[in-house]
């Protein structure tokens, strides 16, 4: 196959993107962007096709972990640090987007930057959206790590973090590594509790968020606050 630069120029990523926007490119297109270069007899394209043939989908090929990244044809220790690197900042935008001046105002938003943030762990973390009296995010944090199957939560250090930071509202959320965004028992039970040590320091629990493998339930939309 002849190299990229003897394509048509709108059959090129780069030139793609430029003239019709990331959003036109399929996902190997996007992908031979980030690879820069092919192998011996492949073009970025036909290896970022090969590399999706073999993990199955981009989000596994780009939460695979070090060693099976390095085992593709193609990738090595320089490709994972730049990818992962480009994962963070993703990360970080999506944070920033939502730590604005503005008042939180997109279900949708609060969703993407959770699925971000928690989807991909192995083990169940707890999180936080505290928020100020005009609810405006203040920061995010993970307040506690677990298993695959659950996460102790402690009410006491969940009222200490609020007075820390000074919050008014809170949003909760946690992940479930099976992927299933259903809230199990415990999971109502610790709302519950936490809602109730919260609101003796006038602090309003706005919704928990399950985040599982694409999907967010919200408990506010669910009734179960």
């Amino acid at each position: 196959m002849p190299p990229i630069t003897d394509w048509p120029v709108a059959e090129r990523p780069r030139e793609k993107l430029q003239l019709r926007g990331a959003e036109a490119l399929s996902d190997a297109e996007l992908l031979a962007i980030f690879l820069r270069t092919g192998i011996r007899g492949k073009t970025a394209v036909d290896l970022a096709r090969d590399l999706l043939g073999e993990y199955g989908t981009l989000r596994s090929l780009l939460s695979a972990d070090h060693d099976r990244f390095c085992q593709s044809a193609g990738l090595g220790t320089a490709k994972f640090v730049q990818l992962q690197a480009v994962l963070e900042m993703s990360r970080r935008y999506l944070r920033e987007t939502l730590e604005r001046s503005d008042p939180l105002s997109s279900p949708d938003d609060t969703r993407r930057f959770l699925l971000a943030q928690l989807r991909d762990y192995d083990f169940e973390l707890f999180a936080c959206l505290f928020l100020d009296s005009r609810n405006r995010v203040i920061c995010f944090e993970t307040l506690f790590n677990g298993t695959i199957n659950g996460a102790s939560v402690h009410p006491r250090e969940v009222v200490k973090k609020c007075l820390q930071h000074n919050a008014a509202a809170v949003i909760f959320a946690h992940n479930h590594p099976s992927g299933v965004a259903e809230p199990s028992g415990a999971d109502k039970q610790i709302t519950q509790q936490l809602s109730s040590a919260l609101a003796l320091i006038d602090t309003r629990v706005l919704d928990h968020l399950v985040v599982g493998d694409g999907h967010v339930l919200s408990f506010a939309e669910h009734g179960l606050l």
